[in-house]
């Protein structure tokens, strides 16, 4: 007869991490300074940069020689600063705003059928409703000032983490709900021990979408929400009505730099949080 291993049974978000995952852990701090790390990317850098100068010479009406955009950044930072400022603070609420009411939605369709049924239809309509269209009814309704924004970005935001968290809490391996069922777990139990736990990963890989998302949502709600006074989406409307083109890629880049930088963070928290997920291993790898 086989013995019985008398070890506990733990869930999955508590399973001891790989060995990959502790190599990657204990690995040298020094190794991204590695050329294997950051060579392929200062060669494509390079290479885009030497494509977009043969471009600007082609093309001078498309895109601005790069030294006038640099000329036109470093020339005038408080502006860029200033604007990217407002955008990132309407990007960030509307982003909170957004997490919030589909994380607890996500909960409550993964615990009642019933409402799942309910609410993922008008979801998925959301979804593809053309949001830009409906800015200027949110300045209507709610005035000239950030409230239109802020909604902009949360209806952008709320697909891509109300699915992703839906399907972690759903996602439960069945022989751990059925340990938790043996030993007579509530169902608030469950969710806080082994549900969330579970998501997270999903929930991170949703949050690598909408942070930069939600640079993007703010920026087209400022473009097309009219009375916007500040942010970088109106920069670039005015810029782009005065045929600046300069100052439109010098906001672009600002914007490009503005979603890495929210990217590197949610990676960052993702390795933090889930250093026990084989994801972040092979992240690491």
């Amino acid at each position: 007869m086989t013995a019985i291993d008398d070890r506990p049974v733990t869930p999955a978000a508590a399973v001891t991490a790989p060995p990959t995952a502790r190599r990657a852990r204990n690995a040298s701090p020094f190794i991204a300074l590695h050329p294997s790390r950051w060579a392929p990317f200062l060669v494509l850098l390079g290479l885009l940069a030497l494509l977009w100068q043969l471009g600007a010479a082609q093309m001078p009406f498309l895109l601005p020689p790069l030294a006038d955009v640099g000329e036109t950044l470093f020339g005038n930072p408080a502006y860029y600063l200033e604007n990217a400022w407002i955008t990132l603070q309407e990007a960030l609420v509307g982003l909170a705003i957004g997490f919030a009411v589909s994380f607890l939605l996500a909960i409550l369709i993964s615990e009642v059928p019933l409402l799942r049924r309910a609410i993922m239809p008008v979801a998925v309509v959301l979804n593809v409703t053309p949001l830009v269209a409906i800015a200027p009814a949110l300045v209507v309704a709610f005035g000239f000032g950030p409230e239109p924004k802020l909604i902009v970005t949360a209806l952008i935001v709320f697909f891509p983490i109300l699915i992703n968290v839906s399907s972690g809490l759903r996602s439960v391996p069945t022989a751990v709900l059925q340990f938790y069922t043996v030993i007579k777990a509530s169902r608030l139990e469950m969710l806080w021990h082994v549900r969330i736990p579970n998501s997270l990963p999903y929930m991170f890989a949703g949050l690598k979408i909408v942070f930069p998302l939600s640079i993007i949502g703010a920026v087209v709600a400022e473009m097309a929400a009219p009375g916007a006074a500040e942010g970088l989406g109106t920069a670039i409307s005015l810029a782009s009505s005065m045929n600046k083109l300069a100052v439109v890629y010098a906001s672009i880049f600002v914007l490009a730099l503005m979603g890495s930088l929210l990217l590197a963070v949610v990676t960052i928290a993702e390795r933090r949080v889930l250093h026990w997920h084989e994801s972040t291993a092979r992240g690491n790898s």
